[in-house]
């Protein structure tokens, strides 16, 4: 990845929502499925194991965010996950950028509808800060508020 790829991406990141989050992971991961098929292509093993293991360490990422119990959502996407781990493997071993190319293809149609969500999410109307929503303090001390009785008149 250039220098500058990698600033682009990085201000991405920088102010992203968790969908925006997402798609940055998705997009890496295309990425790298592609790359690793032009380099099998190209007879480059070295560069395709390369760009292959950085898909398997995006994949184990996506992977972490899932918490296999929370619904069927989560149940398909851990299934995924898996058959992209799997399949990752199994293009290594058969040197078939096309399996990759498949795989790439996949990700870019769920990395689609992250991508549909996160504008169906994004704030209507010309609202510049978010609604004020007051935090609750959960430290070890209770916070001391100052409380005034004000009982006067005019």
């Amino acid at each position: 990845m250039t220098p500058t790829n990698m600033l682009y991406r990085q201000t991405a990141v920088e102010g992203a929502s968790g969908f925006g989050l997402l798609i940055a992971l998705y997009d890496t991961l295309a990425s790298d499925l592609h790359r690793a098929a032009d380099a099998q292509r190209n007879k480059d093993i070295e560069m395709r194991a390369e760009h292959a293991r950085h898909a398997l360490v995006v994949v184990g990422f996506l992977e972490n965010w899932v918490e296999a119990d929370s619904g069927q959502l989560a149940q398909t996407l851990a299934a995924f996950y898996a058959k992209l781990r799997r399949n990752i493997i199994k293009a290594q071993a058969k040197q078939s950028p096309e399996i990759l190319e498949d795989l790439m293809r996949e990700t870019l149609s769920i990395r689609e509808v992250w991508q549909r969500l996160d504008t169906d999410e994004a704030p209507k109307g010309p609202e510049i800060l978010p609604p004020f929503q007051p935090q609750l303090y959960r430290g070890p001390f209770l916070p001391q508020v100052e409380q005034r009785h004000l009982n006067w008149s005019a």
